[in-house]
């Protein structure tokens, strides 16, 4: 591949999980990655993972609940690393509680990470893209974002909110050459599971892998140009966990 036709993607919450394996498995296919989380001792842990597949990749410490700082952010990391072909908005977090048992911090801060952020996130990164006309941004979103589950609500909420920004963001941005993803996945076996926000006890052997879900991501940016996935769903053979 030539420099002239090499990719560069950026991915949010690439420390682990999702956007670890969506970080290898882009380098394997040759496309260079900048590489976001608030945990920067992880991120360079996966960079230098990346780096013997001879992609370059560069680790940048952003907290992306910080949200007047995120688009400003994002801009400098374009700069820095060169103009962004691909935007994987992965970063987010897991939150359980009933709805009556939910306090206005906690949504607050779910809504203000799984969508508010992401938003914030296309906003540094799309005018380039627009002036480019081209560039694919893949938005990971849930399957609680399209089905209701009992104590998942303040989280449910913010990812069908992420799924109709996705929609939305599709409808205007074809004109301009670029293609908006929703990857939909069911449950995956992540370090989600194991934060304090969430209480959960579900089989994770049962669980779809991130290695699985990165795949469907590199397919949907590995389509030609003139295609695009509007949305995938992609879930665990035993069904919703």
């Amino acid at each position: 591949m030539s420099v002239e036709q090499k990719r560069r993607a950026l991915i949010t919450g690439a420390s682990s999980g999702i956007g670890k394996a969506t970080a290898l498995a882009f380098a394997k296919a040759g496309i260079d990655v900048a590489l976001v989380s608030r945990s920067v001792d992880k991120l360079r842990a996966v960079c230098e993972a990346v780096s013997h597949t001879g992609v370059e990749a560069k680790a940048y410490e952003v907290d992306l609940a910080c949200l007047t700082q995120v688009q400003e952010k994002m801009q400098a990391i374009a700069l820095d690393f060169g103009d962004i072909d691909i935007l994987v908005n992965n970063a987010g977090m897991g939150y359980t509680a009933a709805l009556s048992e939910t306090p206005l911090a906690d949504w607050q801060r779910v809504i203000d990470l799984n969508l508010t952020s992401v938003f914030q996130c296309i906003m540094g990164i799309l005018p380039r893209m627009r002036e480019r006309g081209t560039g694919t941004i893949i938005n990971i979103t849930s399957i609680a974002g399209k089905q209701a589950f009992p104590d998942w609500g303040a989280y449910s909420v913010s990812k069908a909110g992420l799924m109709t920004l996705s929609q939305t963001l599709a409808q205007e941005e074809r004109t301009h050459g670029i293609r908006i993803t929703a990857i939909c996945p069911g449950a995956v076996n992540t370090e989600l599971w194991d934060t304090e926000t969430v209480h959960a006890n579900f089989d994770r052997s049962k669980m779809l892998t991130p290695e699985i879900v990165a795949q469907s991501i590199l397919h949907a940016v590995s389509l030609p140009q003139q295609a695009v996935i509007d949305e995938l769903t992609i879930m665990p053979r035993a069904g919703a966990l």
